[in-house]
């Protein structure tokens, strides 16, 4: 009888076993899909899987405790117009028109409920519902930081306005895909698959 209950209890405890690497197993997949290449560098930063993994649930609950709206229409076509009008400046004043970037991204963030005070918070944030672009903020940021010590660098420029733009148009795109407050050929929207398309 106590070889049999011994039994049974080892069996239960590799049952149990097995379910929590089960459950592990899918919380990290899970992570994995939401994120992306973000969980990869997350895991790289920390240098250990189970401390990245609890860092980026902390986003998520961090998240989802915010008041992240989509933008109303009439509101997402001015930002986009805005955005029209920085980059036809980059024509001319390349430098400001990064700077003129940097602060839209910021204003459409604030707007949409971000806080907006730090930017590896910032970044942290984002990285939550927009992990495909939050590589692209990071390039645009670091490309920005340097402007004035790379002179008439205007490749490099133009490199951080198209890591602005694929984070700006995936920030305007409505949170859930639809909105019913605006036109899907109304200029200024973007689709998710123009996006993807336009940030490769």
């Amino acid at each position: 009888m106590n070889e049999t209950l011994l039994l049974v209890g080892v069996i239960v405890a590799l049952l149990a076993v097995v379910g929590w690497l089960l459950y592990e197993r899918r919380r990290s997949d899970k992570l994995r899909s939401d994120f992306g290449p973000e969980y990869k560098r997350a895991v790289d930063e920390a240098g250990d899987r189970r401390t990245a993994e609890t860092e980026l649930r902390e986003r998520q609950q961090r998240v989802k405790a915010l008041d992240i709206r989509p933008l109303p229409g009439r509101e997402r076509e001015s930002y986009a117009e805005s955005w029209r009008e920085v980059q036809a400046r980059f024509v001319d004043e390349p430098a400001v028109a990064i700077t003129d970037a940097d602060a839209l991204i910021g204003k459409v963030m604030e707007a949409r409920g971000y806080p907006v005070a730090d930017f590896e918070q910032r970044v942290a944030d984002v990285s939550v519902d927009h992990a495909t672009v939050v590589e692209h903020y990071r390039a645009a940021h670091e490309i920005a930081a340097r402007r004035d010590d790379m002179g008439t660098d205007t490749e490099a420029l133009r490199q951080a306005m198209v890591h602005y733009r694929a984070l700006f148009e995936d920030l305007l795109e409505p949170s859930n895909g639809t909105d019913d407050t605006t036109d899907p050929a109304q200029p200024g929207r973007v689709s998710r698959q123009d996006q993807v398309r336009r940030a490769s």
